[in-house]
């Protein structure tokens, strides 16, 4: 549970950033990390189109770079974007100016006033600098969609046990995640609208 749905504790070390939306909205916040990438990207908007469901992408700069096809169709099917740094740097691995640099340069590309760390970790300086320009957003259920010892019924678990109301849910565009998302992505969908709820993306 601990990285389904961090901890309060966790959530206290960022405070201005958003981990979880208003709960007493029947809403959840769709997100996917890393992409964009052609071996998964067309194939979660395809599923989300499906579904009439609008989601965050959270993309990586380079990858922006290397496929600028796939961030035109995230945009005009009306999905928003959000900044992801330009390398998918570690948050403890590089020095505060390295860092930020590296996420305006991921900007150039993004276009974005919204920004999600790499692996949901920043340095405190990075965090204060960042804070200023951005709205950082974390997240409220992670579906382990990446794990390789989680299978497709295990990410429907997660989403099933810990999305609530106001959830900020984060599956990935990714190699690691795209082979569990052909099942667990249309099956998660089709479960949150039942539940009654309405997917939404930030302001």
């Amino acid at each position: 549970m601990f990285i389904e749905q961090p901890a309060k504790w966790l959530r206290w070390l960022y405070p201005k950033a958003t981990w979880r939306m208003d709960e007493n909205v029947r809403a959840v916040y769709l997100t996917f990390d890393d992409g964009p990438i052609p071996e998964a990207t067309p194939f979660i908007l395809d599923t989300l189109r499906e579904y009439g469901a609008k989601a965050t992408f959270f993309m990586v700069g380079e990858n922006v770079r290397k496929h600028p096809e796939l961030y035109e169709r995230i945009v005009s099917e009306g999905h928003q974007v959000g900044n992801h740094t330009y390398n998918h740097l570690g948050g403890f691995k590089h020095w505060t100016t390295t860092y930020i640099i590296n996420t305006f340069k991921a900007n150039e590309l993004i276009h974005s006033h919204l920004f999600r760390p790499p692996h949901g970790w920043l340095r405190h300086s990075v965090y204060y600098w960042l804070s200023k320009e951005f709205r950082i957003v974390m997240w409220d259920l992670v579906t382990r969609d990446y794990s390789k010892f989680l299978s497709a019924d295990d990410v429907l678990k997660n989403v099933k046990r810990y999305a609530r109301n106001g959830s900020i849910i984060t599956f990935h565009d990714s190699t690691k995640s795209i082979e569990k998302l052909y099942t667990a992505l249309p099956r998660s969908l089709e479960w949150l609208k039942c539940q009654g709820y309405e997917f939404k993306t930030f302001e």
